[in-house]
């Protein structure tokens, strides 16, 4: 019987992400580990990591936070050693050498998984391996520095895009990655928030039981990066569903659900505000810049509605 995903039974579950670990005061990163591991508590779990902050982290020589089995490789390949291991795994049961069910989870910073771990990624996936790759996705290469990604904001100010009387920030926009995993064709692709925790849990959870390959993209804030405050992880989650920066949604074979519907949409201003990377678009004059930002999101936003509206059984959206 699987474990309810509720907060009483959840307190009985063992930690497998243990305190301790080096991430810096106030991450999201390990916020969103203990719940995914929590998530999946009915399993065994075999976790990969690229290289970045959670890696470097939580394991230091011989002392680590895991404890499940974990490998940590090069920046590039997660999806990869892990796809090796899953196939070992089958390889192994389909023998009779191993007989209890096995569950595996990449779980990668945005710059393992959007930008230099791209390549292994959209092969593991379109080769079908039965695993959950995790991308938590904090908009920039934060461990070396705060350098831009692809998954950076537009008009975000960082170490190579710095703002100033050169250029805004990034003026590029972000990539998409859930919207490209999801045209991969896969059974399951979503996006969550540590804000919203049944949703992201539930989310997990379903993605496990799921045979073949899983994409989840998780928002997780970084104060240091985001020059925002130590207590404001989930605050700014909260603010990035509650404005539609990050919707809350699924792609389950082909069909898009919302998952969370903001009752009253916030207007973008009101997460760009906690940030201090955004902090040079309240200077006289760029207000234009704030307004492009919020048209970008109201027409991506309506873009997901119109998605919904056409994937979704009649049936389900009368409801």
């Amino acid at each position: 019987m699987a474990t309810p995903l509720n907060l009483k039974e959840l307190s009985k579950q063992e930690v497998r992400f243990t305190a301790g670990h080096r991430m810096c005061a106030g991450c999201a990163a390990p916020i969103v580990v203990k719940m995914v591991l929590l998530a999946a508590c009915d399993y065994s779990v075999v976790v990969a990591s690229s290289t970045g902050c959670l890696e470097v982290s939580s394991c230091i020589s011989t002392y680590t936070a895991w404890k499940v089995p974990w490998i940590h490789n090069a920046f590039e390949n997660a999806a990869a050693t892990l796809s090796g291991v899953e196939t070992m795994y089958k390889a192994l049961k389909k023998r009779g050498k191993i007989d209890k069910d096995i569950k595996f989870i990449a779980i990668c910073g945005d710059g393992g998984t959007y930008d230099i771990g791209f390549q292994s990624l959209s092969g593991a996936m379109e080769r079908g391996h039965d695993m959950l790759y995790i991308c938590y996705d904090n908009g920039a290469y934060m461990n070396t520095g705060i350098q831009r990604s692809s998954a950076t904001p537009t008009f975000a100010d960082t170490t190579t895009c710095p703002a100033g009387a050169v250029i805004p920030g990034k003026p590029q926009q972000r990539k998409d990655l859930t919207r490209i995993m999801a045209a991969h064709g896969l059974p399951y692709v979503a996006q969550a928030s540590p804000s919203h925790w049944p949703d992201l849990m539930k989310k997990v959870r379903k993605a496990i039981e799921i045979q073949g390959p899983k994409f989840i993209n998780i928002f997780t804030p970084c104060n240091r990066g985001w020059r925002s405050r130590n207590d404001d992880a989930i605050l700014l989650s909260r603010l990035a569903v509650e404005t539609c920066f990050w919707p809350l949604y699924e792609v389950e074979d082909g069909v898009t659900r919302i998952t969370v519907k903001p009752k009253d949409k916030k207007p973008l201003i009101e997460f760009l505000k906690a940030q201090g990377r955004f902090k040079h678009l309240f200077e006289p004059g760029k207000e234009k810049m704030i307004e492009h930002l919020q048209e970008m999101i109201d027409k991506n936003w309506e873009s997901l509605l119109k998605e919904e509206e056409m994937t979704l059984p009649k049936e389900e959206g009368n409801k």
